[in-house]
């Protein structure tokens, strides 16, 4: 969870961007509102549509500015969204510089950015100095003004009402700066469209890598193991074959002796057979996960509690989904978490699939710290799943899967 900050805590990348932020406003607001007031003048010249092409592409790279300026001091993460496509034909190019949402996008950002910047350089510097003013108020009066002046009312309100204000710079600033990232999240970064087509190819891509894998040791453990066990059968019962028909009679003993070592040598391979399928489809969900789930918990090392309210049954594809995810957490909480006990806690209803687990381990679980949550979490995504995780240090851990029911 996000350690919270004292009111008065204010980050130094939040000030300079306060103070630094206002040139580059300005520059940006102008740089909108001249293309929106010349393209508006040029729309019924030859002129018109070129120029707004040209102005459009360098609203782009402003927004590339402004998107690097509010990562490195608000810290806010906005992705680059998609490039512009190029088709061949000078014609054609200009269409789609002209119809890109992107850098329409981009404008609009630029000109609400503009009184964002002018408020936050407000807030930094010019509040705090007229604070410094009012609580000085006093003292410059009487510098000022020759011969001896009475303490009045006014004295002590501009004293009063200038540290009221200056208490409030530093929540100003962090309000504007919250604005700000928003703002950038909002029209700076991939269209929500072009984000989830981003997520899925990229959960496309991770399903199929894993999914070659598998492949790839499946045939690889049928060629080594099963095919092996396969070809010594065979030649046990090519031997038994011969002990049947000597010149002296059968071989009883050693007849027996093949068909023994035969039956032993086709329970192994039944028993490689149901170990090499059962990574495809786990043979537990053929109940669905009423019967699965209970199942799986009780193979764990940490004692878990579980709770089902499965009013509907999901799509095989995300009966398999759960189960491996829930088999993924019960994993992690029995070699990360140190936790005594656990709970598992599952529903199905309304169109939604929910999968919580909750641990009262050591907590600090998070994406990308080895524990395979980022790899559950792409796995998720790819049948339009999220993963959410709460894990302060120190305990507890509550995460949460949601899929869809049907897919």
């Amino acid at each position: 969870m996000t350690e919270r900050r004292r009111y008065s805590s204010v980050r130094g990348g939040e000030w300079t961007f306060a103070v630094l932020g206002l040139p580059l406003a300005l520059l940006g607001g102008g740089y909108a509102l001249a293309v929106l007031y010349a393209g508006a003048l040029l729309s019924l010249t030859v002129l018109g549509l070129p120029f707004v092409a040209v102005a459009l592409l360098g609203a782009r790279g402003l927004g590339t500015l402004h998107r690097r300026l509010v990562g490195r001091l608000l810290d806010a993460r906005v992705d680059a969204p998609a490039r512009p496509p190029r088709p061949a034909g000078l014609v054609a190019r200009g269409r789609a510089v002209l119809t890109d949402p992107v850098a329409w996008r981009t404008l609009l950002y630029l000109v609400l950015r503009l009184p964002l910047g002018v408020a936050g350089f407000a807030s930094a510097v010019a509040l705090p100095l007229g604070c410094g003013w009012l609580i000085g108020y006093p003292l410059w009066a009487r510098l000022l003004q020759p011969g001896p002046m009475p303490f009045t009312w006014l004295d002590a309100g501009s004293t009063v009402l200038g540290l009221i204000l200056l208490s409030a710079v530093p929540g100003a600033i962090r309000g504007l700066s919250g604005a700000n990232r928003w703002l950038a999240r909002l029209l700076l970064g991939p269209a929500g469209a072009q984000q989830r087509v981003r997520e899925l190819e990229t959960a496309r891509a991770t399903l199929l890598a894993e999914n070659t894998d598998q492949l790839r040791r499946l045939e690889r453990d049928l060629h080594d193991g099963t095919q092996a066990r396969l070809v010594a059968l065979a030649i046990t019962l090519s031997l038994a074959d011969d002990a049947l028909a000597p010149v002296a009679g059968p071989d009883l003993g050693r007849l027996r002796t093949l068909v023994d070592r035969a039956r032993g040598q086709t329970d192994d391979t039944i028993a490689e057979l149901r170990r090499l399928t059962r990574g495809i489809h786990p043979a537990a969900l053929d109940g669905g996960l009423g019967e699965a789930l209970p199942g799986l918990t009780a193979t764990s090392p940490v004692p878990v509690a579980v709770r089902l309210d499965l009013r509907e049954r999901p799509d095989q594809v995300v009966e398999r989904a759960v189960y491996f995810c829930a088999a993924e957490l019960l994993t992690n909480v029995a070699k990360h978490s140190g936790a005594g006990s656990a709970e598992l806690v599952a529903d199905a209803g309304g169109g939604r699939v929910r999968l919580t687990v909750r641990d009262d381990g050591r907590g600090g679980a998070a994406l990308g710290v080895g524990t395979g949550l980022a790899g559950l979490a792409e796995r998720l995504a790819a049948v339009d799943g999220v993963l959410r995780i709460d894990s302060p240090p120190g305990g507890p851990t509550v995460i949460t899967t949601e899929l869809p029911t049907h897919i």
